[in-house]
């Protein structure tokens, strides 16, 4: 049990130290985009006066690293900031400004949401469809699934979309195709109009997520407690069920999260393809407009979510794996 915690703080640190290097990396690349806010809001009316006035309004004419500061100072006390859109909108006469972390909160719900969504239908999926595939190796099951897996992977997600609508939405009106989901919906409503993106999603991971699980399960039928275990009279699907799988999961499980960090940061496409209030929706938003406060927030949650998913996945394969849980 100590050993464990020790692991587990071990990879919390090193989690905390890289979110600090990524969020050097995502606040001067930030930055750096092509582009300003005050220009982008008054357009053509802008002027060099307007601009200057704008830029000072939201700190933008203070040095970068004391911009950088500030920011970092804000993430401590969990405090985002505001957003330069919602600032600008109350400078000139509008109703009071929302926060970075008011506005990100019901987004990050919704992509939450769909992610769990998706897991629940790709995750077992997956791992069913990657047994029965070490199982009959080598046969017409194996070669279809492999070549509907290699279609999926090589598919944009756009077009995997669009196919979806065209099938289940238009031909088949089935599910709608339009995402337009809102705070106090029904569940089942709510998961209706979420399932044409979960599906979307669902095709693109599942087929990693399949192959690794076939491959970890492959590797393991030529060891020799895998023979021992055939020679007791075993049936093969228990073979691999209760003595290959267990030993198989360290893989499966590292690709697991990853696939399940890419439900929570690769849904930009698929938010904007179905309109899908989710965080990435906000993120094409907010980066149109140059919302700097909002693009950093949503860049920062994406890095924090694939570190957090990584650290639990290395923690779960230590746990499942003696060898590493009591290295020599």
């Amino acid at each position: 049990m100590l050993s464990i915690l020790k692991i587990v703080l071990q990879r919390l640190g090193l989690g905390i130290v890289t979110l600090f290097v990524v969020s050097i990396v995502i606040f001067i690349a930030v930055n750096s985009l092509p582009g300003d806010f005050a220009e982008a809001i008054l357009g053509q009316g802008a002027t060099p006066e307007s601009v200057a006035t704008i830029r000072r309004d939201l700190g933008l004419d203070q040095p970068l690293i004391m911009r950088y500061l500030e920011w970092l100072k804000g993430m401590l006390t969990l405090d985002l900031g505001t957003s330069f859109a919602q600032l600008n909108f109350a400078n000139f006469g509008g109703a009071g400004t929302t926060t970075v972390a008011e506005q990100i909160a019901p987004r990050l719900k919704n992509t939450m949401f769909l992610a769990a969504v998706t897991a629940c239908i790709a995750v077992p999926l997956a791992v069913t469809l990657g047994i029965l595939a070490a199982l009959y190796r080598n046969t017409a099951f194996d070669k279809a699934a492999n070549m509907f897996t290699l279609s999926s992977i090589s598919s944009p997600e756009f077009f995997m979309a669009y196919v979806l609508i065209l099938f289940l939405a238009v031909l088949n009106p089935i599910f709608p195709s339009l995402s337009n989901i809102y705070d106090g919906m029904a569940f089942s409503e709510r998961l209706e109009k979420s399932m044409l993106p979960a599906l979307t999603l669902t095709l693109v991971v599942t087929a990693h997520m399949m192959r690794m699980t076939r491959a970890a399960i492959i590797s393991l039928l030529a060891s020799p407690y895998i023979e021992m275990a055939r020679l007791k009279g075993l049936s093969p699907i228990r073979v691999i069920v209760v003595h290959a799988l267990p030993n198989a999961l360290a893989p499966i499980i590292n690709v697991v999260a990853l696939n399940l960090a890419y439900l929570i940061t690769g849904v930009v496409v698929v938010e904007v393809v179905f309109v899908y209030p989710g965080i990435g929706q906000l993120f094409v938003d907010s980066v149109k407009i140059r919302d700097i406060p909002v693009v950093q927030a949503c860049c920062l949650i994406f890095a924090a979510a694939y570190i957090l998913l990584n650290l639990t996945a290395d923690v779960l394969s230590i746990i499942s794996n003696p060898r590493l849980r009591h290295p020599k």
